[in-house]
């Protein structure tokens, strides 16, 4: 008898603890449906949560800058940058940015790492085409053609390509999602696919970390044409154009000679 007691006290300590779990997260979930259905947010917010999230990371941002700028910490200063940075975001709005994605911490953080990393050796090998004897690197303007589809997501993946020496973004092609770049250089087949490889490594970095096709949301401000989907393993598809002046070919897609780059 003794040893039932508290089998049968511990059991009903633990149904007591679930049926409290399961009240808490059912009241939990009305009081937010409650507030979704009947609190509307703020139109220079945005229009979905995602961007009222970016909004509210600049709020934060302006604000922790104003801080930055008095030098003291005080409830004073950060009130004051609040509301400075409400009136900045509301008097002077910059164009929406469409936020389509999600964040994956650890996909950036690989970015982050593969970035210092091409950073160094790209570094190492600019300075040593620049001091060594023999002819100067052979440069070129390649067309790379990538499947990222969101306009902030390009912006990123462009500035990744930028940080790193020996490549410089000179021109992009918003709706067919073409980019130009110049790559220091190209004398062999080797350092040509190289730069490939390295575009195609940053291309699905950026997808995994924020354009994952599962979780894809379309902002009502996208503006690209519904017929580029996003397709990671189909990117080498010849373009149909006329000739444009680049010196490489894409080596991927098996079509030499026609200019398309990837």
């Amino acid at each position: 008898m003794n040893n039932r007691e508290p089998v049968t006290v511990r059991s009903r300590v633990i149904t007591v603890w679930r049926v409290s779990l399961l009240f808490l997260f059912w009241h939990t979930v009305k009081v937010l449906v409650w507030i979704r259905e009947r609190v509307r947010i703020p139109r220079w917010l945005g229009s979905d949560s995602r961007e009222v999230a970016v909004r509210l990371w600049t709020l934060a941002w302006l604000t922790f800058v104003w801080v930055l700028l008095w030098g003291t910490i005080s409830w004073a200063n950060i009130i004051g940058g609040l509301v400075l940075a409400i009136a900045i975001v509301t008097l002077l709005p910059l164009p929406r940015v469409p936020v389509e994605g999600r964040i994956h911490p650890i996909a950036v953080a690989v970015i982050l790492g593969r970035l210092i990393v091409d950073f160094f050796v790209s570094s190492a090998q600019v300075a040593w085409a620049a001091v060594r004897p023999g002819k100067p690197p052979l440069g070129a303007v390649i067309r790379v053609r990538v499947a990222i589809k969101s306009d902030m997501v390009l912006t990123l993946a462009v500035d990744y390509l930028n940080l790193v020496p020996g490549t410089m973004v000179l021109d992009i092609d918003h709706r067919r999602r073409i980019l130009y770049i110049h790559v220091f250089d190209v004398r062999t087949e080797k350092k040509v696919q190289a730069f490939y490889d390295q575009v195609a490594f940053v291309e699905r970095s950026f997808i995994r970390a924020f354009e994952r096709d599962s979780e894809w949301h379309p902002s009502p401000y996208h503006g690209i044409d519904d017929d580029y989907y996003h397709r990671v393993h189909e990117i080498g598809r010849a373009e149909t154009e006329t000739a444009v002046p680049v010196v490489y070919t894409n080596r991927q897609s098996g079509d030499p000679g026609d200019g398309s780059g990837r």
